[in-house]
């Protein structure tokens, strides 16, 4: 028979397996549910912003670092539509036409970020406009003539509906502004009379989705998980999530020593994306240089597909993706396309304290504009503080050179005679750089135009 020693050395270790147990979970759970917390937080700034579901968040201006989203584009003005079909049911996102008022480029998500379809010109209305069904889990209603067809799987949703400014002058923002402001949304049940939409400006709010890694990241899961029904490819984690303490129907109440592990968890699993964070450059989008489109061919599939591949489904790089951007598109390189880089040409990471000159080459292949921002490599987010984080090919007084090109500048000073091609850098950090093609035409994807990488300026 053991001793009262054995026994308690027993149970000692047996504790520590289990603890080892949920710390080990609960970093599984932090990877897999990236995307959803992403959400939740995107909403939680919605609605201290005092914009409630079905209702539509935006930027009048061209947003400043007071947009602490994920990588955001600057040179957009944002409308996100956040829509909640669980009490009203079906609803109705109306997208205006397309034309000489402007134009959206954007997408239809549900709540774990996986696109249901893209909307305006690159999308299923090809710039008619037109009324999007949203509807919620299961729905088997009727839907009315006229209207195209959302299904979701999850409740929540949103629309990342970006209005295109002809130009950065303070015209043509005033007129994107207003064209954003033809988007309606409103439950099916009211469209015999629908009721105004309402839109809430948050230009000067800092407005924050960046990832937590502490207990409130866990906080956010369990509010999700209370809202949303389990989709099949889910349900493996039904039993693991309930063993760190959030399970359908009860609160979530960790004791003071599982908030420790928890906590530590989510640090810990920070330190893993961050050990892979360099995969997503890998392989480059063109070999000679080191810009990549910052996700993988895998996600990019199963995102645009809701995951229809049985052998498929990269938790790991969704998660990744999810901790340094939002939303997914349908239809990734009709509207948009992306390149991002975090080191020179000579493959030191981007340092905040050093010049740094990006050349772009003549006759870039977009139908609407091309931009390059920066952002905090700390947080993936506009540098905090900081005016102009990007310039464009619509920045008033961007200056080109006499062939077209156009050389940029990125650097914690202005070289002399680049004030108006320069992007400021926070000195005591590190940076990231995102090359944006918007209309992005066939000789960008045949590679007949290449961006070089970011060359470190010496002497400045």
């Amino acid at each position: 028979m053991p001793t009262v020693a054995e026994r308690t050395e027993s149970s000692a270790s047996s504790r520590d397996v289990v603890a080892r147990g949920v710390h080990r979970r609960a970093v599984e759970a932090v990877i897999w549910g990236m995307p959803v917390v992403n959400f939740d937080r995107l909403y939680q700034s919605t609605a201290r912003a005092r914009c409630a579901w079905n209702q539509v968040v935006y930027w009048s201006r061209l947003p400043d670092w007071k947009n602490q989203t994920l990588t955001p584009n600057p040179d957009v003005l944002y409308f996100f539509p956040f829509i909640n079909t669980k009490d009203v049911g079906p609803v109705v996102l109306h997208i205006p036409p397309a034309g000489a008022d402007g134009s959206l480029t954007g997408s239809i998500d549900d709540c774990w970020q996986t696109a249901i379809e893209d909307v305006g010109p690159a999308g299923v209305d090809k710039g008619k406009g037109g009324r999007y069904l949203i509807m919620p889990p299961g729905y088997k209603g009727h839907v009315p003539e006229g209207h195209i067809p959302m299904r979701s799987p999850t409740y929540q949703s949103y629309g990342i509906l970006r209005s295109n400014p002809a130009s950065g002058s303070a015209a043509d923002v005033a007129r994107a502004a207003d064209y954003g402001k033809q988007i309606k949304v409103y439950p099916l049940s009211t469209a015999a009379k629908p009721p105004a939409t309402v839109f809430v400006d948050v230009i000067d709010v800092v407005y924050d989705n960046t990832i937590p890694y502490d207990l409130r990241f866990f906080q956010s899961l369990h509010r999700m998980i209370q809202i949303e029904p389990w989709l099949d490819r889910d349900r493996a984690m039904i039993d693991l999530l309930k063993s760190i303490g959030i399970e359908k129907g009860k609160p979530f109440s960790p004791d003071e020593s599982t908030k420790a592990i928890l906590t530590a968890a989510a640090s810990d699993a920070h330190d893993y994306l961050e050990a892979r964070y360099e995969e997503v450059f890998e392989p480059p989008f063109d070999a000679s240089a080191r810009w990549a489109l910052p996700a993988s061919k895998e996600l990019v599939a199963g995102l645009s597909t809701n995951f229809a591949d049985p052998n498929s489904y990269p938790t790991d790089a969704r998660g990744l993706a999810f901790s340094y951007a939002y939303f997914s598109a349908k239809h990734l390189g009709e509207g948009q396309f992306y390149l991002m880089t975090i080191k020179d040409k000579d493959g030191h990471r981007l340092n905040g304290a050093k010049t740094y000159r990006l050349h772009v080459p003549p006759n870039p292949p977009v139908r609407l504009y091309w931009s390059a921002t920066v952002y905090d490599r700390a947080t993936h987010a506009l540098i905090r503080d900081m005016k102009s984080p990007s310039r464009s090919s619509k920045t008033p007084g961007l200056k080109n050179n006499e062939d077209g090109s156009c050389d940029l500048y990125f650097g914690p000073r202005a070289p002399a005679g680049k004030q108006s091609n320069w992007v400021p850098t926070d000195a005591s950090g590190k940076f990231e750089v995102v090359f944006r093609l918007y209309g992005p035409e066939m000789a960008f994807f045949e590679k007949k135009w290449t961006l070089p990488d970011i060359e470190r300026v010496p002497h400045v």
